[in-house]
């Protein structure tokens, strides 16, 4: 039996879960305030769930809401699945490199989780997953001919890429937080994202009931009340026993392929063997500590995905100092949130790649995107199915997921 195996596992066929052709799940400096404003109130409509296949009890959406915060599954395993298409172009050889930048360095680990974290916002992944409490987590991203797997045992957070044979090796938080195994990769933590944005500005109701991974389901459906976000519907089957979030489908509001489809494609709920989370390093290869990764904040500063942006880390800790103080200030309200910062640079250098300034990457990315004039000056739209970032010449930064419209204004208002 496999180490993510247990007996009481259950499945359906692939087709049944998951939807076809999603490419990209961008993820670049996105602040998390992007992602939704907490609700202040919670705006739910009391739908109940129609009469489907399984039939299960009525439920309201507010219960449906209560039900998954107080969901507690501790310990579980399976495979999941997870698909992205934002509709950016192919990039070639040079998505390598963004996302050598992104980990900070081009001399890094390819064992570093900060590393692989691209990988998961392109096209469809296999996943297995296991969790044995608060200390025991694995995640395993299974490719055509190699493994990268990403363990939290106790103290000690290990990832391991077979086809390089490269480890790395990191500490948990000292908080019970976990700053390694971060990476969205079951229903459940796209879940808890979308439902931070649940707020008076959006519609919830339960639309019927569903079978996902042999389980019986209610299905959540999430709309934004508002228009100009790129936000159409989100959709969350819910585990009617658990409470648990099996499978997570985002539609954009232009239409189409989801952008994001998560779901379990096998689950079971035993409790995973003990060995599934013990690790040792392979013999002959190569070890990289945290403490020595080169991708350490000090050591290489501003290197985001986009030339003078700050990195996913330096946003996450506030990047610069008055940054680190004040945060992203936050325009709009709901689903049409828009997060603006400065990066601090000029002329293109610092903030729109479209400068001369940002040399000949710069000048290819600028080519991606559409360029905008307006009150604030000139700048440069990147655009995708989902998130938009308008980068001003003088260095502004203005993200959400919302129309090209919607930050044009914002920059001219600001």
């Amino acid at each position: 039996m496999a180490p993510y195996e247990s007996d009481d596992s259950t499945g359906i066929e692939d087709a049944d879960e998951l939807r076809s052709g999603r490419r990209r799940a961008a993820r670049y400096v996105v602040p998390a305030a992007v992602v939704g404003v907490a609700a202040a109130t919670i705006g739910l409509v009391p739908a109940l769930a129609d009469s489907g296949d399984p039939d299960l009890p009525k439920i309201t959406a507010q219960q449906l809401i209560e039900k998954i915060a107080k969901s507690d599954v501790q310990r579980l395993s399976g495979t999941v699945k997870v698909s992205t298409d934002l509709g950016l172009p192919d990039l070639g050889g040079l998505e390598s490199g963004l996302a050598s930048r992104a980990a900070g360095g081009g001399d890094g680990s390819s064992a570093d989780p900060a590393s692989r974290l691209t990988e998961l916002a392109s096209g469809t992944h296999t996943l297995r997953v296991a969790s044995d409490g608060e200390d025991r987590q694995k995640v395993s991203l299974i490719e055509r001919a190699a493994e990268y797997s990403l363990i939290h045992n106790g103290k000690d957070v290990w990832g391991y890429d077979s086809k390089s044979n490269e480890v790395y090796h990191g500490t948990a938080s000292q908080d019970g937080g976990k700053r390694h195994d971060q990476v969205p990769a079951t229903p459940k933590d796209f879940a808890d994202q979308a439902l931070k944005s649940v707020d008076d500005t959006t519609s919830v109701t339960v639309d019927g009931t569903a079978r996902v991974a042999g389980r019986d389901a209610y299905k959540l459906v999430v709309k934004p009340k508002q228009s100009g976000t790129t936000v159409g519907a989100i959709s969350i089957a819910v585990d009617a026993k658990t409470g648990l979030p099996l499978k997570f489908t985002l539609t954009p509001a232009s239409g189409g392929a989801a952008v994001v489809d998560a779901g379990f494609t096998q689950v079971s709920f035993a409790r995973p063997a003990a060995s599934t989370f013990a690790f040792t390093p392979p013999k002959g290869a190569k070890v990289t500590d945290e403490k020595d990764a080169p991708h350490d904040g000090a050591k290489a500063p501003g290197h985001g995905l986009l030339p003078g942006m700050p990195s996913q880390k330096d946003l996450a800790k506030g990047g610069r100092e008055d940054f680190a103080k004040e945060g992203p200030k936050v325009l709009g309200k709901g689903w049409n949130s828009i997060a603006t910062f400065d990066t601090g640079g000029k002329g293109g250098k610092g903030g729109a790649p479209s400068g001369s300034g940002s040399g000949d990457l710069g000048g290819m990315l600028g080519s991606l995107g559409d360029q905008v004039t307006g009150k604030f000056g000139k700048g440069t739209v990147f655009s995708t199915r989902l998130i938009n970032a308008l980068i001003t010449d003088d260095g502004k930064v203005y993200v959400g997921a919302v129309t090209k419209g919607a930050l044009v204004k914002a920059a001219n208002a600001g």
